[in-house]
Parts: C-alpha cells; structure tokens; sequence
C-alpha cells in the first residue's frame, strides 16, 4: 500500500462498493434470495466506501495523524463568499441551462420520477446525498486527486478521477428499476467526466476545501429532483462546455483560480 496508495484506493473501493451493490443488482433481476428487503443493508457499503478505502490506506501509511488530515477539509469552509456562492447556484444553472438545451434541441430528458411532493422529495433527496457524497468526496478528491496531481498535471488527474468515477457507477445501470439504469451510459459517461474538471477546479481553487465540493455534490443531485425534464446528453454538453472553457482559461497544470 504504500508504494501504490492510489492503486490500493481504487482497488478497495472498488471491492466494496460492487460487492455492496451487488445483491440489489441480483434480486433485480429474480435471483434468489436476493430479492429480500434485508439485502438493502449492503448499500451502507458503497455509501461510506470511497472513505473507508482511503482511511485503510492511509492509517496503514501515515497512522492516525494521517486520517485527521483526510477528514480535516471537510471543515474548510472559510474559502470565501464567492466560492460558497458558485458551489450553491452553479449546479441549478447547469441543471436550468441543460433543461433549455434540451428543450431547444428536442431531446429525450431523463428525469428521475417524481411521486407526490418535490418538496419533499428534494429535502430527503438533499438529507440522502449529505450522507452518501460527503464520503464520496472524502476519497475522490479528499485522497484520490491530490495525490494523483503530485506527480501528473491537473488535466491528467482530472481525467483519471472522472473515468474510474464513471466507472464506479456501472452496477447502477444493471440494478434494474434503478433510476440510472434508463440513462444512456455514453452520454452519462462524458457527462460525469467532464463534471470532474468543475470539481478539480473548486477543489484547487479553494486550497483543497472538501467543505466546498462537497456542497456542490450534494446540491447537483438535489436540483437534478427540482428541475425536471433534462436530457443526460443536455447536461454533458453543458459540462463540457464549462470543463473545456475552465481548461482554456486556468490552464490543464494546475487548474486553479
């Protein structure tokens, strides 16, 4: 682990996560005995798994001291008004910009189903992501990304980042019933990569705040619930739009303000 700490990252939460994804996808689709609600345990799993991989590696590398400074951003909200502003309103523009787009354009919107009040939705939407993403973050940006830019540039970690964060959903497109299993993949795919240089240059702009990513995580997946009738596609060609002007601007070394 400690020759290749990212490798073992990836490698662990990997295990984890499909391993805890795993019964949902079978009983799915009519394997026994999985179709048991008492299998809905294992989502715990992939909900804490990026996080758990990084506080294996990293108290076998560095000890306790280690794991303190893993968690020690998610408490770095003194970053300045305008970056809590971004992370705040930017996910509902992308969303608003991406349900224009898919109006314009006539496109297929993907919206999750909506039974009874959005209202409600939303906030238990909001209360699900808080506890599943802010440990999604602790292991791809927390420790995954800044380990990664040591060694390659920005645009290379980026890349690395987003593809095996892609890749990381793929039991979600087989649990039949799942809302991610009616996206189309490739589109879905670009999309989620092109989204890891929005995050990268929250992430480096603000000296690293988890505070901030993960406030802009959560909020995604909540306006995704209030801003009905987007395309998977709208939305990656907004993303793209955004990543590859945020290259152009701040350049792919070091991506940052």
């Amino acid at each position: 682990m400690k020759n290749h700490p990212v490798l073992w990252f990836y490698v662990l939460t990997f295990a984890f996560s499909w391993f805890g994804w795993s019964p949902m996808v079978a009983g799915s689709h009519g394997i026994t005995p999985f179709e048991h609600p008492l299998f809905q345990i294992f989502l715990l799993l992939p909900a804490v798994a990026p996080a758990l991989a990084a506080v294996i590696v990293t108290a076998t590398n560095k000890g306790k001291l280690g794991v303190d400074c893993l968690f020690r951003p998610l408490g770095q909200w003194r970053v300045g008004l305008v970056w809590l502003m971004i992370a705040t309103i930017a996910p509902a523009l992308f969303m608003l910009s991406g349900k224009t787009i898919t109006q314009v354009l006539g496109l297929s919107a993907n919206s999750i189903p909506v039974d009874g009040n959005i209202v409600g939705v939303a906030i238990a939407t909001f209360v699900m992501s808080l506890l599943s993403n802010t440990w999604e973050e602790v292991g791809w940006r927390g420790f995954a990304l800044p380990r990664l830019q040591k060694n390659h540039s920005a645009l290379a970690a980026t890349l690395v980042v987003g593809v095996l964060w892609g890749m990381w959903h793929v039991p979600l497109f087989l649990w039949q019933g799942h809302p991610m299993s009616n996206y189309p993949f490739l589109e879905w795919f670009i999309g989620t990569i092109a989204v890891s240089f929005i995050y990268t240059w929250l992430y480096n702009s603000t000296r690293g705040s988890l505070f901030v990513v993960t406030i802009f995580h959560v909020l995604t997946n909540t306006y995704g619930v209030l801003v009905s009738g987007v395309s998977v596609a709208a939305l990656a060609m907004v993303y793209s739009f955004v990543a590859l002007c945020l290259v152009a601007i701040f350049g792919k070394n070091h991506l940052a303000r």
